[in-house]
């Protein structure tokens, strides 16, 4: 059986690039977009009630996986990154993008409803959402039903660890002046995704090979240095993005 949903909204999200998007909702909480309501569902009306909600479910579709419109290609298991890319799982037993559906599900903070341009925005944080991604629903975060406390998960048991982040006084200086002229919490928000240490997990850190990610309308580079039996991501760079 066949089914076609129509989009509801368009994310517009601090993460432009797959590449250092976090893993999994919530693990950067300073992580921000605007989910942009397309005509006839930007409607204030629609979201009446949602401002006693904290949290909402955001459906979505992986519309950047090289699988998205190709469902034939699918297959049965998958490498996830939690098992650094050399092991396999089922694709039902992971929240992998390359899926036969690929439809994604995110729990994110819901900060309220704005209008900008003409546009009507749903306001979030603590997002895993690429710029562009198309939205397929918006549901109410239920706590009582939604936090399943006695749950387990032995795959996944808990958070990765987090590694160390350096930012040099000079690139600091620079935070600050970011956030000085945008209110956003630039370091903060680098802090919070470089520490989820996005590089491939089957991946040895080099220290003289250097990683970049576009954030927001920076392009942001770093390279891994030892850190005592670890490793610590050091900020190296921060420019304006180039327009691609």
């Amino acid at each position: 059986m066949d089914f076609s949903f129509p989009a509801i909204g368009i994310i517009h999200s601090c993460f432009k690039e797959k590449f250092g998007i976090p893993r999994q909702p919530g693990l950067a909480p300073l992580a921000c977009a605007d989910i942009e309501l397309l005509p006839p569902y930007n409607d204030p009306a629609a979201f009446e009630g949602l401002e006693g909600c904290t949290h909402i479910w955001v459906q979505f579709v992986f519309h950047a996986n090289r699988y998205a419109n190709r469902p034939d290609d699918w297959k049965p298991k998958v490498k996830p990154p939690r098992l650094g890319g050399n092991k396999s799982l089922g694709v039902f037993a992971t929240r992998s993008p390359t899926r036969p559906a690929p439809i994604g599900l995110s729990v994110v903070r819901y900060r309220g409803i704005a209008e900008r341009d003409g546009k009507l925005l749903v306001q979030i944080s603590g997002v895993d959402l690429l710029e562009g991604t198309p939205v397929l629903d918006i549901k109410p975060y239920i706590p009582y039903v939604d936090c399943v406390l006695e749950a387990e998960n032995t795959f996944a048991p808990t958070p990765p660890e987090l590694i160390a982040v350096d930012i040099s006084a000079d690139l600091m200086a620079v935070c600050i002046d970011y956030w000085q002229r945008t209110g956003t919490d630039l370091a903060g928000l680098i802090n919070q995704v470089l520490q989820q240490d996005p590089r491939p997990q089957y991946q040895q850190p080099e220290p003289e090979r250097i990683y970049g990610m576009k954030l927001l309308d920076l392009d942001v580079r770093w390279r891994y240095r030892p850190n005592g039996a670890d490793w610590a991501a050091v900020l190296v760079d921060l420019q304006w993005a180039q327009p691609d």
